[in-house]
């Protein structure tokens, strides 16, 4: 929805917050205003509580108390560690009572998952970390987790991340005022949009609404894989219409597709982070590091370890 009037603008920060992710939800507002030649947003930082809170560089934002704070349009939540010390109850009432008065409410990083916790996500489809989406999809049954960079549902839109922030920002911004103006955002800050992670279920086209269903169950469960009958009857459906519909659709076993999901987790592991390659192998469903190098090597052509020194992340 395309307007012309100044969007109200709260950022509420949480302690042990990243500047990154700071950053890349405020400085695309700044953006806007310069490059429109006039305010379109204006914005003011809030706090949990009445006291300032110091971002993981050190940087401090003054006391701010969100309960203290009027209605807004716009409620950013840019949240990292501690999210669940943090998430009072006078936190979540004061979420409740913003989303309430209709304002759109976007949260990144640990956002999604202050905004899970005060229900403000409930019926809506959402995304987190990837390193929390096991987590979050287990305690929030009632929010439909998707494995994406950021994603929009409504007046909620949550990120994955820092990087994910500014796409999710750019979206927002085209949706109000244009996209000319979010491309002249982007092309300021020299940004290229990521292309769609190929396993994000939501941006496969070839996905019907079922085996779209049973990858989000799949991803919520990369760990501890779930038997497959158990996942058709979890849909409703049996065994053998779950393999018709991903043959007809994607031109795979569900069983080679769920494979395909864990090694796809465990190359990001292996290239972003340093976790032991037996851990990886753990927390991607292989029982056995033996398994896990046979089938790693059969996708990726190479070991995990060789894939580990190219990316100069020692582990």
């Amino acid at each position: 929805m395309k307007s012309a009037e100044i969007t109200h603008t709260t950022l509420l920060v949480l302690d042990g917050c990243n500047t990154l992710t700071l950053a890349a939800a405020v400085d695309p507002l700044r953006a806007a205003n310069r490059q429109a030649g006039r305010p379109l947003y204006e914005w003011h930082f809030a706090t949990p509580r009445d006291r300032a809170v110091q971002l993981t560089s050190g940087l401090e934002i003054p006391a701010a108390p969100i309960h203290k704070m009027p209605a807004t349009d716009l409620l950013i939540i840019v949240a990292g560690f501690a999210v669940e010390a943090q998430t009072t109850p006078q936190l979540t009432a004061s979420l409740r009572r913003i989303a309430a008065q209709g304002a759109i409410v976007a949260g990144i990083d640990g956002g999604p998952w202050v905004m899970a916790r005060a229900g403000i996500l409930d019926g809506h489809s959402a995304t987190t970390h990837w390193e929390d989406f096991e987590g979050f999809s287990h305690n929030f049954p009632a929010v439909e987790l998707i494995n994406t960079r950021y994603q929009v549902s409504g007046k909620r839109l949550t990120s994955a991340g820092a990087a994910p922030a500014l796409e999710m920002m750019l979206h927002l911004i085209g949706d109000r005022h244009g996209a000319t103006l979010a491309g002249r955002i982007a092309t300021a800050f020299i940004f290229d949009p990521a292309p769609p992670r190929p396993q994000s279920r939501a941006q496969n086209p070839r996905h019907s609404r079922l085996t779209a269903r049973a990858q989000q169950r799949m991803e919520a469960a990369l760990e501890t894989p779930l038997p497959l009958r158990d996942i058709a009857a979890d849909l409703g459906v049996s065994d053998r219409a779950l393999q018709q519909q991903f043959r007809t659709h994607l031109g795979v076993t569900p069983q080679a597709h769920y494979l395909a999901l864990r090694l796809s987790q465990a190359e990001r592991l292996v290239r972003d982070t340093r976790l032991p390659l037996q851990e990886i192998a753990l927390n991607t469903g292989f029982g056995s590091p033996a398994s896990f190098a046979r089938a790693f090597r059969t996708r990726f052509q190479m070991s995990a370890s060789q894939m580990r020194q190219r990316t100069g992340k020692p582990g």
